[in-house]
Order: C-alpha cells, then structure tokens, then sequence
C-alpha cells in the first residue's frame, strides 16, 4: 500500500487499505469468507468492508505468531530498530492520508486525526529508541557467596486489542513497545474503525517487518475471537484498552493460563479549578481535555469541580468557547465537533444529559441532539450538577461539561476521588505548594497540573483503581513485554 499524494479522494485512500485479515505476511479473507461493513459516522454511508474473522482464523494467527516468534526474538535490537523507524517515517509521510481515513470511520475532526497520527508515530520512534537499549543489571549478593545478574527476555507472544476513539495511537502505543522487546503480535482493532489498523500493518509490510510478527485479525465476533487468542497456552501476554466491564472479562480469561496482562480502562477525570487559577489558562486546558477527539477519550475530563469565588467566571467563558464550537463532517476543515463514533455512542450521550436535567441541572449551551443525518451532539456545559446525578459517575464519552462547586481543598480532594476509576485528574491553581499538594493525594495514574494534555510516548500512560493495571509508553511500557530472569552466579 502506498498512501503519498495528499489531493486523493476518501474512496482512493480507502482502495489503498487491505480489507482482508492479514496472517503471516498474507492478506486473506476469513475462513467463512464473511465480512462486514465500514461505516463513516457523519452520514451513516458505508466505506468499504473488512473481512470478519473467525475463531479459526485467530488460531492461524497465533500459529503464525508462533512460527515467527523465535526469529524475530532473535533478531539484533539494531534491526528491530530500524524497522520500527522505518515505520515512523512512513506514518509522518503520510500523515494527511492517514487522518483522512480516521476521519472516516472514527468522525474525528481533521486537525484532531492528524494530531493523532503525529502523536501514534512518536510510539514507533520512541520504542525504536527504547529496542537498543533493553536493561539489565549486574551486582554482588549482599552475603558476598554470588553475583546477581538479570537479564529481560521477550514476553512472548501478545494479543492486543485496541479500541475505536485512537484507532493508530492505540495501535502503535503496543505494537511499538511488542516489536521492541521481540515478541510476535496478534492485533484485534475495534469493529467501528478497522481501517487504520489495516494500513499500519500495511506499512509495517513495507518497512521491511518479517511476515508473521504483525498479524491482524478484524472481527465483529470479538468475544470468541479473543477468547481464542487468550487461551491458546502459547499466547503469553494480553493488552487491552477499552472499557473496565470488557477489561474485568478478559482478566478473568486470561486468569485461566496466568497471561500476563496489561488493563487500560475507564476513566472518570476530574477537573479541578482553584480561585486562585490563571482563569483564560484554565478555559484553555478545559477546551483541551474535554474536547480533543470530541470528548471520545479515556483521558476527557468527565467531571468540572470549580471552586466557588471562580465558578460563575468559569462557567461563563467555558460556555462561551464551547458554543463557538461547529458541528459537521471532520472532512470540512471549518468544523470543529465531528459525529460521535455511532448511533448508541450518541443515545448514551443524550441519556445522561437528560437525566442530569431531570435532577435540576441547568444547560447553558448545547444538551439537545440535532436532527438529521450522522451521529452529532453539540458540546454542551451543564451547571448546578447534583453531586448524585449519573453524569458524574459515569464516563460520558462525548462533549459534555458538567460543572460543581466546591468550597475547601479537602472537599475538592474529596469530590475527585469519589470514584472507582483513577486514570488521570487535571488540576489549575497559581499556588505551586497547592498543586503539588493535591496532586499527590489525587488517586490517579497521572494528573495534569496546569496542563490539559498529559499523554507522551516518553511517559508511563495508566491508572489506579479500576482504570486498569500495567503502563503503556516511556520504558514502562517496553518491560510490559518482557520476563525477568536472575541468574545467580558463582566464580
């Protein structure tokens, strides 16, 4: 596949994508010959369709896996290296088309979906980085009888399941940590956007990667497909981002062989704003953790604690930035809100809006779905949110702000952490002693201070609680795939 001139239509940029399952080097269709359609979410159209595997396809892609792993474990760190560069530079390359086809199937605004590409890319450089420089260590018994040494052997063989809201940032952030540390890989995409993942594979292809290390199985029977994968007792590693209800199943899979299993899971991301915050800087961090990709991001801010002499300000110019917002297709470069992924996505949405109002929330802009074609909701901000309204305990998954206010630090504390998820916190406040402060009684993975943006491939992306288990990026991320062994020896 070869995706370089930027003036191509949607459809040429989707003829050049394999729509098949792609198993040790070969693109095929699946075993039943089903397939199933690719829907663009603006307009309910269909784009093409992708073969549905089956779990006798997920089989030959574990044997694929396998008969791929021990080369490629073997494979000089230098090699693998370079293949992941490679990888990178094509992606950069070709990064208007890439976005074009997320657009697409994901409905993402343009602007968001190159971002994400650039931002999917950093994973295979970062990791290609990571590949030639694999740790050890080497020291003396503390009774002086042995030396300690430990060396990191590659995991195994991975089975990793991506979700649709970053169909190449989530692909990448475990295919380049995966083909770093020297396992073979199974990729399962979500079903909404196969796409993307199919032309990553492809360009892994043309970087030279060796048939039967990257294997793609598409599939609209995700739970026996994986399920599969999982129990074959040669698969030993299981990553997965997606909800914490899929996450809980597949640890309960993957607890039958003891895979060893990477979670990232739901959030509920609190966004706290002190008086004392710089009050345009905070606006401009809520804009960016709510809406980039639309609100469809495990990392949206979810929940708008304002303390009290702030919140009316607050309230005010978050409603004001968020009604500029235009609603249409991510093809149209003057739009700013894409669709939501699909129908239900946008009904769930719409639901908790509902019932917050029910309760007595009041909506400042937006909180009404428009008619017509396409999965659209408008950006919406809701204040007077009572503290036991859905909104807040569920992850909203589009562009929704609800606002609450509260008074002291401990009840600002008090109110993020009322959660079973622990992914991220944001926080704004001009007193360094309070950032730092709260932030580390903030039960989350990472928190963002004074900052609406805190994902990068240099640093370990995951949660507390029931926001999963393990990291993705920094050198976390490549030890996730990757055995420790002690050797005791004695001269």
């Amino acid at each position: 596949m070869t995706i370089t001139d930027t003036t191509k239509s949607i459809s040429a940029i989707i003829d050049a994508v394999p729509t098949g399952l792609i198993i040790g080097g070969i693109t095929r269709d699946a075993m039943d010959g089903g397939r199933f359609d690719v829907i663009d979410p603006a307009d309910g159209s269909i784009l093409t369709s992708v073969a549905n595997g089956t779990v006798d396809d997920a089989k030959a892609a574990v044997n694929a896996a396998a008969d791929a792993a021990a080369d490629w474990a073997a494979t000089a760190p230098r090699k693998r290296s370079s293949i992941l560069l490679s990888a990178f530079n094509l992606m950069i390359e070709r990064a208007d088309d890439l976005a074009s086809l997320i657009v697409a199937e994901n409905g993402k605004i343009f602007a968001d979906a190159r971002g994400e590409v650039l931002y999917a890319a950093e994973f295979l450089r970062w990791y290609a980085e990571e590949a030639v420089r694999i740790p050890g260590a080497f020291q003396t018994a503390p009774s002086g009888a042995n030396r300690i040494l430990v060396t990191h052997h590659p995991i195994g063989i991975a089975v990793l399941v991506t979700p649709w809201n970053f169909p190449a940032a989530m692909a990448t952030r475990k295919i380049g940590p995966a083909l770093a540390a020297g396992c073979t890989a199974i990729l399962k995409p979500a079903s909404d956007t196969p796409l993307t993942a199919l032309a990553i594979a492809a360009i892994f292809e043309e970087s030279g990667l060796p048939a039967g290390v990257l294997n793609v199985v598409t599939s609209r029977r995700s739970g026996p497909v994986v399920e599969e994968m999982v129990h074959d007792p040669r698969v030993r590693k299981l990553s997965f981002t997606g909800s914490t209800e899929v996450g809980v199943t597949l640890m309960r899979l993957a607890a039958d062989n003891v895979v060893n299993s990477s979670m990232e899971l739901g959030g509920n991301a609190p966004f706290l704003v002190f008086d004392d915050a710089d009050l345009e800087s905070a606006i401009s961090g809520a804009m960016i953790a709510k809406m980039r990709n639309g609100g469809e991001a495990c990392t949206a801010a979810n929940r708008f604690y304002v303390q009290s002499g702030i919140a009316e300000r607050f309230s005010e110019r978050l409603t004001e930035e968020m009604g500029k917002l235009t609603i249409g297709s991510g093809h149209d470069s003057s739009v700013q809100l894409g669709p939501m992924v699909n129908a239900k996505a946008r009904d769930d949405i719409a639901g908790l809006v509902d019932g917050a109002t029910a309760q007595g929330a009041r909506v400042l802009t937006g909180g009404t779905a428009p008619d017509g074609d396409g999965y659209f909701y408008p950006a919406t901000v809701l204040v007077d949110v009572p503290n036991d309204a859905l909104i807040l305990e569920e992850e909203i998954f589009g562009p929704v702000a609800p606002i609450v206010t509260f008074e002291t630090e401990e009840e600002a504390i008090r109110l993020a952490n009322a959660t079973q998820y622990g992914l991220v916190s944001y926080l704004y406040t001009q007193d360094v002693g309070r950032g730092l402060r709260v932030s580390e009684k903030l039960e989350s993975g990472m928190v963002g201070l004074n900052r609406g943006l805190v994902s990068d491939p240099a640093a370990p992306f995951g949660g507390m609680k029931q926001s999963g288990i393990g990291r993705e990026g920094g050198a976390e991320g490549m030890l996730e795939y990757m055995e420790s062994q002690y050797i005791a020896v004695d001269w």
